[in-house]
């Protein structure tokens, strides 16, 4: 609910004026409604809507007042725990007040009360026709994240607006997994794996050719539309091939991802492709543990410097039941760090943001497992073998 009339360009002046920013009452009502009058008088709350605010469970109401006790703002923050985002309902600012550093003020309080409830996102509309509005957020490290037309009383349309609250903290490794961004829809399996390849120092000459041959190598032939993923047997296959070591956990034994594909031709190939992978695992003596991959296996492995590519149901992100592969770089007390190769499921994060993207450790528990049976699937990689492994049948001399 913002627009240009709360924001004011602040003026360089030696101090910041005195600000005491509280928890509203339902004696800040009347404050509350003549700020928003000024300020939205195209879209003003009503007094009810404010009371409902003032009582609301898992919202937070504040009132900015100057050092003599005068309301001059007010922000309401709406907080979503189950997926970590905090929604910055309104903010505003009394246009008499505006450019001498309240609205700074009340911002900053805003994203530090978000990070203390531990939110990742702090989100808002704002007016599109108000320039200065749009101009304060980015300020704040906002982005941009899409358009809702006719969203105002007075049809103005308003640009969702989005910050970033947590990032890994880089100076906690010697150097950071770099990111490769999958070149077909169909390639994040194959990404990750050239991501983790870069950082054990096995990078290829060319990413986009060696992805594709990759997916030859790994893919499950089909799935339920267009060309098939990756299974974790595949990857496997194709991470020893490329001298690196590998494990694989599964919570089932033997060929997966056939729930929801209907065709029994297509069951049947996808089941044998998969079949002959855990056999030439099984010859290289690769390990297949058929079990849950917990999070205290994934802090130990990471720990020894070891990386690991899981399967993860999208559901949580976009609210879309699609497989997606991601390389696992990091954990925390908080959350698990991920590079995520694919730049339309979180489109509003820049290739920076898709690095080492955190994810809250509940939410990845949810995300960490795919369809009807819940199938948990990691390939866990390690330093290179002394020696690439090659076992296409094609290459063997007689």
């Amino acid at each position: 609910m913002a627009n240009s009339s709360q924001f004011g360009t602040a003026k360089k002046t030696d101090s910041v004026p005195t600000a005491v920013i509280k928890l509203a009452t339902a004696d800040h009502l009347d404050d509350l409604l003549r700020i928003d009058k000024a300020c939205f008088p195209y879209d003003a709350m009503s007094r009810r809507s404010f009371r409902r605010f003032v009582q609301h469970e898992h919202g937070h109401m504040v009132v900015l007042e100057n050092a003599t006790g005068q309301a001059l703002g007010y922000a309401i923050l709406l907080f979503r725990q189950a997926t970590k985002l905090c929604r910055l309902y309104s903010f505003a600012v009394l246009p008499e007040a505006q450019g001498e550093g309240y609205g700074q003020q009340l911002m900053d309080y805003c994203i530090d009360q978000a990070r203390a409830e531990n939110c990742l996102f702090l989100r808002s509309e704002v007016r599109a026709d108000q320039q200065r509005a749009v101009s304060f957020f980015e300020r704040f490290g906002f982005v941009q994240l899409g358009l809702r037309t006719d969203y105002y009383d007075d049809h103005a349309d308003a640009l969702v607006f989005q910050k970033q609250l947590h990032y890994f903290d880089s100076a906690k490794v010697p150097r950071l997994v770099p990111l490769l961004t999958q070149s077909t829809e169909f390639t994040c399996g194959p990404a990750s794996l050239l991501m983790a390849l870069a950082w054990f120092d096995r990078a290829v000459a060319n990413p986009q050719h060696e992805e594709l041959e990759i997916w030859r190598e790994a893919t499950t032939i089909y799935m339920t539309s267009g060309h098939g993923g990756c299974g974790p047997h595949g990857l496997a296959r194709a991470a020893i091939r490329r001298g690196l070591e590998a494990q694989v956990y599964v919570s089932k034994p033997g060929p997966v991802l056939l729930d929801s594909v209907r065709n029994e031709q297509k069951r049947n190939v996808m089941m044998r492709i998969q079949e002959a992978d855990i056999a030439a695992l099984k010859a290289a003596g690769v390990r297949i543990h058929h079990r849950d991959y917990a999070l205290s296996r994934l802090e130990k492995d990471l720990n020894a410097g070891k990386l690991v590519i899981a399967l993860i149901s999208t559901w949580q992100f976009d609210r879309q039941r699609a497989p997606h592969w991601v390389l696992l770089t990091a954990v925390d007390n908080e959350y698990v760090y991920l590079n995520d190769p694919d730049d339309d499921l979180l489109p509003w994060q820049t290739i920076t943001e898709r690095q080492y993207l955190p994810i809250p450790r509940a939410i990845f528990e949810k995300a960490f497992s795919y369809g009807s049976s819940r199938l948990r699937a990691a390939v866990v990689l390690s330093h290179p073998r002394p020696t690439p492994m090659y076992d296409h049948p094609q290459t063997t001399k007689k």
